[in-house]
């Protein structure tokens, strides 16, 4: 793996990370690749393939049952993982890492396992307009099966909550409260350590979706106040289908498992079942063993490109994508808050999303269009969908200077 930047750099060496990803040096359409799709899924590492198939090419075995050699390896390696991820996210206990398929099994755990332990009829879960599907859904099955309710805290215009009306909603029923790290569709980063504060003061839990968190800088969970931080490797340049779900150890300890099966259990007879401790209470079954390895991979690499470096780095390249998408005739920004991470959803006048994205694949230009799992914020700015060009650890200036060429070959194309 190339040094991108020490641990300790501000400065991030794009050239060395770009060579780190082999799929950069593909070409579509008979044009190098620009990948701006990265709030959808970010490409691999040589650091992240090499794992995953050294794993299965050496290692392959199922783990924490077998006394044979690859057995104790293969627990070695998933369980190494597990404190990576830990050290990541700033955890005090290995126990408090929870192995998922990702942030959407994290949050339903949290709402199936906790939440039907401790919400009941009359009391409330709070969360915000701006959520992911996967951070609404769950708790609206939730509110169902007890009869609590849902209350949703409003945004502005700009894309952020309103944090007057949050305060505001905040009261002794509030049981949950439930808020994205990074919005997905807007970019907003939210002031995750005051929402915990608010939630605290009424004996409420905080559940955070980091989904999009981790992938633009440093997360400290004890810092932020998550009691629940749930995040996915392949948004953060790890593997697809596993993730992690941080839970404060008090709270995991006293939860009800989420699902039944092997792994989890202590003793078993026909009349009655014991349960492992946390984090095997959560794990029913065999994980994905090799996608753990991985994301243990991908968050030492991030670790080694440095958490600061990342974030300056994409921070300047927001800031000039801004700018040079602002040149654009007829172009809308849809997300402008004062606090941002690498996202850039927008709207244009002349033509649908679904027809700017498809018309900027064949300048072999990367993208996402539709609602981005997140319909409500696209009712909240009255559009039906956007395009949205989403930055990643090796995305550059140039990138962004082909981007704004081919949304000028849409005005041409749509006679704007």
């Amino acid at each position: 793996m190339a040094a991108a930047t020490s641990p300790t750099s501000t400065k991030l060496d794009v050239e060395a990370v770009r060579r780190d990803f082999p799929i950069l040096q593909r070409e579509v359409y008979d044009r190098p690749l620009v990948y701006l799709d990265n709030a959808a899924s970010t490409q691999k590492p040589r650091a992240v393939i090499d794992a995953v198939a050294t794993f299965y090419e050496t290692t392959n075995a199922n783990i924490h049952r077998g006394v044979h050699r690859l057995s104790q390896e293969a627990t070695d390696q998933f369980e190494d993982a597990r404190e990576a991820m830990r050290d990541f996210l700033g955890a005090t206990k290995v126990e408090e890492i929870v192995f998922t398929r990702g942030t959407t099994e994290g949050i339903n755990l949290v709402a199936m396992s906790y939440g039907r332990a401790n919400v009941g009829a009359g009391d409330e879960i709070l969360i915000t307009h701006m959520e992911h599907h996967s951070n609404i859904v769950p708790w609206q099955l939730l509110c169902e099966q007890t009869g609590a309710q849902l209350v949703v805290a409003p945004i502005n215009d700009d894309g952020e909550i309103d944090m007057d009306a949050f305060a505001s909603l905040v009261s002794e029923r509030t049981k949950i409260v439930s808020v994205g790290h990074v919005s997905n569709a807007l970019g907003t980063i939210n002031p995750i350590a005051e929402i915990g504060r608010l939630a605290h003061e009424v004996g409420a839990v905080l559940v955070v979706d980091g989904a999009q968190g981790c992938p633009h800088g440093a997360v400290d969970v004890q810092a932020l106040g998550a009691d629940f931080y749930a995040c996915s490797g392949h948004k953060m340049y790890g593997p697809t289908g596993v993730g992690v779900l941080y839970g404060r150890h008090d709270l995991l300890e006293a939860m009800p498992p989420y699902q039944g099966g092997g792994e989890m259990i202590r003793t078993v007879t026909f009349e009655k079942s014991t349960y492992a401790p946390s984090p095997a209470k959560f794990e029913a079954g065999t994980p994905n063993i090799a996608g753990g390895v991985g994301l243990g991979a991908a968050a030492r690499y991030l670790q080694s490109i440095g958490l600061e470096a990342i974030e300056r780095h994409e921070a300047e390249l927001l800031a000039y994508g801004t700018e040079r998408l602002a040149e654009v005739d007829g172009l809308r920004m849809v997300g402008t808050a004062r606090r941002k991470a690498g996202v850039m959803g927008f709207v244009m006048d002349c033509a649908h999303p679904h027809d700017i994205g498809t018309i900027l694949d064949r300048e072999a230009v990367a993208v996402r269009t539709g609602h981005h799992c997140a319909q409500p914020v696209m009712d909240r700015f009255g559009v039906p969908a956007t395009s949205r060009a989403s930055l990643g650890i090796y995305n550059t200036r140039e990138e962004i200077d082909a981007l704004v060429d081919a949304l000028q070959q849409v005005r041409e194309v749509f006679g704007g």
